[in-house]
């Protein structure tokens, strides 16, 4: 009978047979060869160390003379006695060789001056103005002392004022002084205004219209809201879509508002009939954002299928599909300057496209989680982007990093800032965070309570926008609400203090 072995047997018997094919003893380890070990070793010394090999020779005492390389050693006559330089520069020609000059031994080497050197050469230079009056104070210092019966507490001021003429302090311009974050501009605290109730399931979406008298929500009830801004009152239900409503958007240029929502659609109502004029099709999975081109009439949404697409409005053709993302494209931005699109994504990346071309001009990699909103400041030309692991802060139009800004520790869903230079952030767990823009500041925390009736879990912040006179902030809640916050009027700087300290600036690059 053929005996059934185990497959770790039998991998061990194969193992074994191929060591002894190559190595007669299996006790002893491959022996090295001397021959190889140098040369590999010069080679790595070469590739890697190449670029340091004639940095200062440390010689830190006279014993250490003799373990120098044959070449250094002839020229050790080159230093006085007496003076113990501290370090020995080889590689360095003090005078460079010219047609028909040959280099010496002594031409060959520059030795950096001792400190006894550097001592008599201060005291050998003229007296500028500066060192007179340093040494007239010195000497009146030293009648001071001398009177006193310290006269010999006078000569190492002596000595520090010519070490300093004569440039002897080698520490001066290693100190420097760490810098330190700028004060923030003071912002009054924002407060609760409103609160508006309507919809049956979490509002997932704001949009402001261009004349600022009302504003748009989408919900997971599968309604579009329109709301008076000023009165908070309900002016008008949309319906059309069959799953949840994740983005709108109200066109500046036509009487279009913009929707899409996790049934794949993108719609195009028209404000005057209250009804879908146009569908946008093309989209594999759910649509999770979508923003207007600020000067051309182009849409562009972002879906789970890991793609964004740009839509002509008018002939609801699909211009480019921008492809290149791994994962589900969570949101999108558009601006009128170079980049034109920017989008953020589950992959942890952000990417800037070129509208023109359809492609990816630069690809962020330094968040850590997934990417799930973005926001333009409105003034600079700057942007921020928001993710589980941090808030961070970029250059346009090659996404140079600036800051992070630490603190806010959730999924942050959604950011939005204004001209005054206050970014806010809304996160999964109900609790929105106010920034100073420019420093990074965080000058204020809310954490609103919940409606009655409400779980303690349905406290997150989908969306939030400023209404475009920037003195109302809009929520979109998961309980089903709609919150606007407005300034603290009656607040100064004196009642609300910012509890601000110089700390050291601590920015990761990553």
């Amino acid at each position: 009978d053929v005996q059934k072995h185990s497959v770790h047997t039998l991998v061990f018997r194969s193992l074994k047979r191929t060591h002894d094919m190559f190595v007669s003893d299996q006790a002893k380890s491959v022996a090295l060869d001397d021959e190889s070990y140098k040369m590999k070793m010069g080679v790595k010394l070469k590739a890697e160390y190449g670029a340091v090999l004639h940095m200062p020779v440390l010689k830190e005492g006279k014993d250490r003379v003799s373990q120098l390389p044959g070449s250094m050693q002839g020229h050790q006559s080159y230093a006085q006695p007496g003076d113990d330089p501290d370090y020995l520069i080889t590689g360095t020609h003090a005078y460079p060789s010219g047609p028909g000059v040959a280099l010496t031994a002594d031409t060959k080497m520059h030795r950096n001056p001792s400190e006894g050197g550097v001592h008599s050469m201060a005291l050998a230079l003229p007296p500028s103005q500066a060192r007179q009056d340093a040494s007239r104070t010195a000497a009146s210092v030293s009648d001071i002392h001398r009177r006193a019966g310290g006269a010999e507490r006078s000569h190492p001021q002596s000595t520090a004022v010519s070490l300093m003429e004569g440039g002897g302090t080698r520490n001066s311009s290693l100190m420097r002084k760490a810098p330190t974050m700028p004060k923030p501009q003071w912002h009054p605290p924002w407060k609760l205004f409103r609160v508006i109730s309507g919809h049956l399931g979490w509002v997932r979406s704001i949009a402001v219209e261009p004349g600022n008298q009302w504003f748009v929500t989408g919900s997971a009830d599968r309604t579009i809201k329109i709301w008076d801004l000023a009165s908070g009152k309900l002016k008008l239900s949309l319906t059309g879509h069959i799953s949840t409503v994740r983005g709108v958007a109200v066109s500046s240029r036509s009487p279009y508002l913009f929707s899409c929502g996790e049934d794949k659609q993108v719609k195009c109502w028209d404000l005057e009939y209250n009804k879908v004029i146009r569908h946008y099709h093309g989209h594999l999975s759910a649509v999770y954002d979508l923003d207007l081109h600020p000067t051309i009439d182009v849409l562009v949404t972002c879906s789970r299928d890991a793609t964004a697409r740009v839509w002509d409005i008018r002939t609801k053709a699909n211009v480019h599909t921008l492809t290149g993302h791994t994962n589900t494209v969570a949101t999108v931005r558009c601006q009128a300057a170079e980049p034109q699109i920017i989008t953020g994504s589950h992959d942890s990346t952000i990417r800037l496209w070129d509208l023109i071309a359809g492609k990816t001009r630069t690809t962020l990699t330094n968040h850590k989680k997934s990417v799930r909103t973005v926001v333009l400041h409105p003034r600079q030309y700057t942007f921020a982007s928001g993710s589980a692991d941090n808030i961070k802060q970029w250059m346009f139009p090659d996404g140079n990093f600036i800051q992070n800004l630490s603190g806010h520790n959730a999924i942050i869903n959604t950011l939005a800032v204004n001209s005054d230079g206050v970014l806010v952030s809304g996160a999964d767990n109900g609790t929105i965070h106010m920034w100073d823009w420019r420093t990074g500041y965080n000058f204020q925390r809310i954490h609103a309570a919940v409606q009655p009736g409400s779980l303690d879990s349905e406290s997150g912040i989908f969306a939030c926008m400023f209404d475009h006179s920037e003195s109302r902030l809009i929520t979109a809640e998961a309980d089903k609400t709609i919150k606007v916050y407005k300034e603290d009027e009656t607040a100064t700087e004196e009642s609300h203090p910012i509890n601000w300290k110089p700390e050291i600036l601590k920015r990761k690059r990553f």
